[in-house]
C-alpha cells in the first residue's frame, strides 16, 4: 500500500520552497527514470532539459501563464520532443540495439526495414504528435517517481512552448517543447496541499470485464 499512499500523498504543487533543494541522489533517481521509461519501438524521442538557474526560470514565467512554480521549483523539467525521427535516427537505434544484446542482423533486419518504411510514409506532424505521446508517458512515470522519492511536482501544459523553444536554443538542439514540470518540495503555506483528493469512486472509473 505505500505506493498507493504516496500516489494519494502527491498533488499538482501551486507553491514551491524557494529555499529547498532536490538532493542529487534523488534528482539522479529521477532522471534515470526518465530514461528508462517506455516509448513506443522503445525509440525514445525525447530528450529532458533540466533547468536549476534561478534568473532564467524566473523569465519563464512569464511565457508560463504566469505560474510561479516554475520560479520558485528547485528544478525544472522541460518535455522536449526530437523533431529528426528520420532513417539515420532509426539505424541508429538499430545500432544500439545490437552493441547491447549482440543481436544478428538477420533477426533484426525485418524490423528495421518496418519502421524505415512506416516513418518514411508519415508527415512531419504526425511524427510529431507521435512523438508527444510518448512524453506523455515519461511525465506520468516520472509523477509517481517523485511521490516515491517524496519530491512534489506539478505538471504543466498551460504555456508558450514557441517561446521556451527560443530562449532555451531549442531549435539548434533539433528539439521541440512539448510538457513543462517543476519539481522541489512544497511551501508550507500552500493551502492545497492539504485539501482532498477529489476523484471518481473507482468503481466509475474502472470496468471489469
Amino acid at each position: 500500500m505505500k505506493l498507493i499512499d504516496q500516489l494519494r500523498w502527491r498533488y499538482a504543487t501551486k507553491k514551491f520552497d524557494e529555499n529547498k533543494s532536490i538532493p542529487s541522489s534523488k534528482l539522479d533517481t529521477i532522471l534515470e527514470a526518465f530514461n528508462l521509461t517506455a516509448t513506443s519501438y522503445g525509440l525514445q524521442p525525447l530528450k529532458l532539459l533540466v533547468i536549476n538557474d534561478k534568473q532564467l526560470q524566473k523569465r519563464l514565467v512569464e511565457y508560463s501563464l504566469g505560474q510561479k512554480q516554475v520560479e520558485q521549483a528547485s528544478n525544472v523539467l522541460v518535455f522536449c520532443i526530437e523533431t529528426g525521427i528520420d532513417n539515420h535516427y532509426i539505424e541508429t537505434y538499430f545500432n544500439r540495439i545490437k552493441n547491447i544484446r549482440n543481436t544478428p542482423d538477420e533477426i533484426l533486419d525485418p524490423f528495421k526495414t518496418f519502421l524505415s518504411e512506416d516513418f518514411k510514409d508519415k508527415t512531419q506532424n504526425e511524427i510529431e504528435e507521435w512523438a508527444t505521446r510518448q512524453a506523455y508517458l515519461a511525465m506520468g512515470n516520472l509523477l509517481t517517481v517523485c511521490a516515491v522519492e517524496e519530491v512534489d511536482a506539478c505538471p504543466m501544459e498551460g504555456f508558450s512552448p514557441g517561446e521556451y523553444d527560443e530562449i532555451l536554443d531549442l531549435k539548434e538542439k533539433g528539439l521541440k517543447s512539448v510538457l513543462v514540470m517543476p519539481i522541489g518540495y512544497r511551501a508550507e503555506d500552500d493551502m492545497f496541499s492539504d485539501f482532498k483528493k477529489v476523484r471518481k469512486e473507482l468503481s466509475d472509473s474502472v470496468i471489469k470485464l
